[in-house]
């Protein structure tokens, strides 16, 4: 808020979003505030652009709730992903996109950071495919991880069903066919250290 005092170059007035297809709105935004928050409506909002002076501003490709969110985090420096493991897993990847969108590193920060902890039986088929289609290697081999760590639960909460990428589904089976084979050499080598004390026992006899 400090930034937004004495500084003549930024614009006046608050601003209206129209967001989505049933064209919601978000009014009286200030101006002013996204500049300083946002590298993009810095730019968007600046000297000589024709949205300087603009009312309204259309964000048709996200949902109102989102965008909300985005809004009040800009404005409050509060990061609210909603309730449920699903919903903040979703909401956080949204969110996420939109902070890459509109150049607000910190908020892309907690997201990150959130999708990391949001981990869980329901959420990790969701994030392993977005991590695969957004490139996020640290948050796929998380999720990679989980799913083959806790095989039963991601079964049992329905993430299976919810598999859509092919790419993914391959990735999954290769981590299966790993382990089978880590667990086959497994059983192989407890199986020669038991013939080994087999042998030593019937050589005392």
């Amino acid at each position: 808020m400090k930034k937004t005092r004495g500084d003549a170059s930024l614009p006046h007035g608050p601003v209206t979003f129209v967001v989505g297809k049933e064209e919601q709105r978000i009014e009286h935004v200030s101006k002013n505030l996204l500049c300083v928050r946002s590298e993009y409506y810095g730019k968007m909002f600046g000297i000589g652009m024709k949205e300087r002076d603009a009312a309204e501003i259309t964000v048709p490709k996200t949902d109102l709730a989102s965008f909300t969110a985005f809004i009040d985090y800009l404005c409050t420096d509060q990061l609210d992903l909603g309730e449920g493991e699903g919903e903040q897993a979703r909401r956080a990847l949204v969110l996420r996109e939109l902070a890459q969108m509109y150049q607000v590193p910190r908020l892309e920060l907690l997201c990150a950071q959130a999708l990391q902890e949001s981990v869980g039986p329901a959420s990790a088929v969701p994030l392993l495919e977005a991590a695969h289609a957004t490139g996020d290697g640290r948050l796929l081999a998380q999720c990679r991880r989980y799913v083959a760590d806790h095989a039963a639960e991601v079964r049992a909460s329905g993430g299976v069903e919810q598999l859509r990428d092919l790419g993914v589904a391959k990735g999954l089976l290769g981590d299966a066919l790993d382990q089978v084979a880590e667990l086959k050499g497994t059983v192989a080598a407890r199986d020669t250290e038991l013939e080994k004390v087999r042998a030593e026992v019937a050589e005392r006899a």
